[in-house]
């Protein structure tokens, strides 16, 4: 099968995931435009300036003109930008939801009005709130927890509305990433854990049983690439979970110290966060043929591998890594 090529308008391309998922759009012959603020920085995508294929545009979301700037030539959208998870989304709720939700369908519109054929959506898994005991499947009923994961559910509606002949959509629902990027993120799990093992020491689980899904980076990505190569009809409308193996958060903490070495000591506090789901990702493999390559160590070992080459300089202190620390010291409003 020859593969597709798509002119790819990534928002929140240089984002955590956005920043490794570019250069693989390109990598696969796409053409990509970036649509981000560059809040985190603005050498996130250096290793692909100089690609012809490559255009970015630097702007908001919110702004009808950029985003119409934005769309020109394009044929697929995959939909990143957002505030990104509860506690940065709780820093300025009016802020999360102008983001993550009012300028959805406004955006969507706009992608049909400018002759986008497929539009992907990264939504959460976190959609589904705590689901005690059971395998997490597509057709449970959805129950946020927070006004972050309401709107990703209600984007997901919005996007079945506005699906029509001619504009096909696709939703997936990530676990929780982790791994390393040139715009890293350690405000999530395992990449917390592997910062402070690596740097501290030490290693602090919250609670520890309830189980956290997570997916490799790489593997993020490699989901998106091939929803742009799979026919219309195995994929519009479809709503897929995408994750690795449940872990505990426990469990992640022994896979890090199994990494880092057993020197590293591991601190059990209680926690005020509830949320323990299994969630499954039999779906996409049954439907799509997506399986995960890459393994929770997998990506302990790329983080740890970028924390001795220092390509991760200051990793405790520096806000570029934490984003509410980065929202609080710009004064996204």
């Amino acid at each position: 099968m020859t593969a597709r090529t798509w002119r790819v308008l990534v928002t929140g391309g240089a984002g955590y995931v956005g920043a490794v998922l570019v250069p693989k759009l390109l990598a696969a012959g796409h053409a990509v435009t970036v649509l981000d603020l560059y809040m985190y920085g603005d050498d996130v995508l250096a290793g692909s300036r100089g690609n012809p294929k490559l255009r970015e545009v630097r702007g908001d979301l919110r702004d009808p003109a950029v985003v119409a700037d934005a769309l020109t030539g394009c044929d697929a959208v995959i939909h990143l930008a957002c505030i990104s998870n509860d506690p940065s989304f709780e820093l300025n709720p009016d802020l999360g939801k102008s983001i993550n939700f009012d300028c959805f369908r406004p955006l969507v519109r706009a992608s049909k009005a400018a002759g986008v054929k497929r539009f992907i959506y990264a939504s959460s898994s976190s959609v589904y709130g705590v689901k005690e005991g059971v395998e997490v499947t597509e057709d449970l009923p959805l129950e946020p927890l927070t006004d972050y994961s309401r709107f990703k559910a209600m984007c997901e509606e919005v996007l079945e509305e506005e699906r029509e002949p001619g504009f096909v959509t696709l939703t997936i629902r990530p676990a929780t990433v982790c791994g390393y990027s040139p715009r890293q993120r350690l405000d999530v799990i395992v990449n917390i854990l592997t910062n402070h093992a690596i740097n501290t020491g030490k290693v602090k689980v919250m609670g520890g049983a309830q189980l956290r899904p997570n997916i490799h980076i790489d593997d993020m990505c490699d989901v998106y690439l091939l929803a742009l190569q799979l026919d219309d009809a195995r994929i519009d409308g479809g709503v897929y979970n995408a994750g690795e193996k449940n872990h505990s958060v426990s469990a992640l903490a022994e896979i890090v110290r199994g990494v880092v070495g057993p020197h590293v000591e591991a601190e059990v506090l209680p926690t005020n966060d509830p949320r323990s789901y299994h969630v499954s990702s039999e779906k996409i493999a049954r439907d799509l043929g997506f399986r995960p390559k890459r393994t929770i160590e997998d990506a302990v070992r790329d983080l740890a591998t970028a924390f001795a080459d220092g390509r991760l300089p200051d990793s405790m202190d520096d806000p570029r890594y934490y984003n509410i620390r980065t929202m609080q010291r710009i004064g996204l409003t």
